[in-house]
C-alpha cells in the first residue's frame, strides 16, 4: 500500500514517531513528504523533549508564530553550546542593571532610567538607538516588571512608578521607607519588597490604582518576590539574617502566612530570584549557590530537586523555559550556565568576560538569543548560527 493513500491524520501520526534526523531525511524524498515533514503537528512531540523550544510542560506554545522545525534546529545549538557572543552595549559607571524581554523589544535599566531597544524581527539583531525611555526615579532602578499595558519600576529612592506603555503618563507610589529591592505584578495586583523589612500589596485597578491594600512585616530585608499564576498567593525571598526560613508564601487577599519553604538554609543564604512555572511549581536561587525546584503538591519543607553552582558562586538571576531548561547568572567572570532539569550536571557554561568580579545581574532569553546584563556591559549569545562550542 502506498504511503500517500493513507489519510492525512494517520500519516501525521506515523511521522510523529520519527526522531529529528529521520524527519529531516524523509523531507528530502519528495515535495509531498517535505510538506508533511515540516508540519508543526509532526514536530510537537520532538519539541516537547528538547530544551527551549517554547513548548511548556503543560503543552502551551509560547512562540506559535515560529515553526517548530526551526525551533528544534536551534534547540540543538543550545544543547551543544554552539553560539556567537557579542557585546551589545558598554558603559563606564558600574550599575545594577535589570532586563525584560517582550517579543522584539528589550528593556534595560541603566541607573535611574529604563531604556527600550528594538530587536530586528526574526534575526534578533540589536538596535543600539533606544526608542523609548522611562524615568522618574531619583536613584537607581532596582527592578522592574512588564504587563500588557504598564511598566512598573522599583527604585533605591523608595518609590514605585507605574508607567503607561501606550503614552507618557506615569504615577508615583510611596509607602516604603527604604529602597524597594523587588517587585512583581499579575492581574491588578502589585507586590513589592523592600530593605525596610516589609512587603506591600498594591492594587492596579482603574479606580484605586496605587492604593496600598496590605503591609506585611517580614522582619528581614526582602530581596525577591513572585506572584503565583493564580494570583491567590505570592512568595517573598529574604536575606536569611534571622532565625526563620527566607522563603515564605503569603495569601494575597488576607496577607496571612500560608507556609514556609525549606528548613535548612544557612545564615546569609538570601534568595535573590524566584520564578513560578505553574501554580504549584517554582524555582529559587541566591547566595547559597543552589537552584532549587519546589513542588508544593509534594512537600513544602524540602525541595524536590536542586542544582549546585560548581564554582561556589552566588546566583543572581535565572530564567526557565517552562519545560526542561534553566539559565542562571553567577557572581564571577560573567558566567552564564544552562541546566537541563533531567540531569544533575551543568549542561553548558558561557564565560562572557575575564574580569573576576563581574556578576550577571540579569538575563533573559527567547528561542534563539540569550541576553545578559553585567555591571558595565550588555552581552548577547546568538544560537541561530554555528558558532564555537561552549565548555561544559
Amino acid at each position: 500500500m502506498s504511503l500517500f493513500r493513507l489519510p492525512e491524520d494517520v500519516l501525521y501520526l506515523i511521522l510523529s514517531y520519527l526522531d529529528f534526523k529521520s524527519l529531516i531525511r524523509l523531507s528530502q524524498v519528495c515535495k509531498k513528504l517535505y510538506h508533511f515533514a515540516n508540519g508543526d503537528a509532526v514536530w510537537r512531540k520532538i519539541a516537547k523533549d528538547c530544551i527551549n523550544t517554547g513548548v511548556t510542560r503543560q503543552g502551551t506554545d509560547l512562540y506559535s508564530y515560529i515553526s517548530l522545525k526551526s525551533r528544534v534546529r536551534v534547540s540543538h545549538n543550545w544543547a551543544q553550546g554552539k553560539c556567537n557572543k557579542d557585546a551589545l552595549l558598554k558603559w563606564k559607571p558600574y550599575l545594577l542593571p535589570w532586563l525584560q524581554l517582550d517579543r522584539d523589544v528589550l528593556y534595560l535599566s541603566q541607573a535611574a532610567e529604563i531604556c527600550a531597544y528594538h530587536l530586528r524581527t526574526g534575526r534578533g539583531k540589536f538596535q543600539r538607538n533606544r526608542f523609548a525611555v522611562f524615568s522618574g526615579h531619583h536613584g537607581d532602578v532596582c527592578r522592574f516588571v512588564l504587563t500588557d499595558t504598564h511598566l512598573i519600576s522599583a527604585g533605591c529612592d523608595g518609590k514605585i512608578i507605574v508607567h503607561d506603555r501606550g503614552n507618557d503618563l506615569s504615577m508615583e507610589i510611596f509607602g516604603h521607607n527604604q529602597e524597594v529591592n523587588c517587585i512583581d505584578c499579575k492581574g491588578n495586583v502589585i507586590v513589592s519588597g523592600s530593605r525596610d523589612k516589609s512587603a506591600r500589596v498594591w492594587t492596579l485597578s482603574s479606580i484605586r490604582t496605587g492604593e496600598c491594600l496590605n503591609t506585611i512585616p517580614t522582619f528581614d530585608r526582602v530581596w525577591s518576590v513572585a506572584i503565583s499564576p493564580t494570583i491567590c498567593t505570592f512568595v517573598t525571598g529574604t536575606a536569611c539574617c534571622k532565625d526563620f526560613t527566607p522563603l515564605r508564601i503569603w495569601d494575597t487577599e488576607r496577607c496571612q502566612l500560608v507556609s514556609c519553604l525549606g528548613a535548612e538554609f544557612r545564615r546569609g543564604a538570601g534568595v535573590l530570584d524566584i520564578a513560578y512555572e505553574s501554580p504549584f511549581q517554582l524555582l529559587t536561587c541566591g547566595y547559597d549557590t543552589y537552584i532549587r525546584y519546589w513542588d508544593l503538591r509534594v512537600c513544602s519543607r524540602k525541595c524536590v530537586m536542586e542544582w549546585e553552582e560548581p564554582h561556589d558562586s552566588a546566583l543572581y538571576c535565572m530564567q526557565t523555559d517552562g519545560n526542561h531548561m534553566i539559565a542562571a547568572g553567577t557572581a564571577h567572570h560573567g558566567v552564564v550556565r544552562l541546566w537541563d532539569k533531567r540531569k544533575t550536571r551543568c549542561l553548558r557554561m558561557f564565560q562572557l568576560t575575564s574580569a573576576i568580579s563581574s556578576p550577571v545581574y540579569s538575563l533573559r532569553f527567547n528561542t534563539s538569543h540569550l541576553y545578559a546584563a553585567l555591571a558595565s556591559s550588555l552581552y548577547a549569545l546568538d544560537f541561530n548560527g554555528t558558532g564555537p562550542r561552549a565548555r561544559r
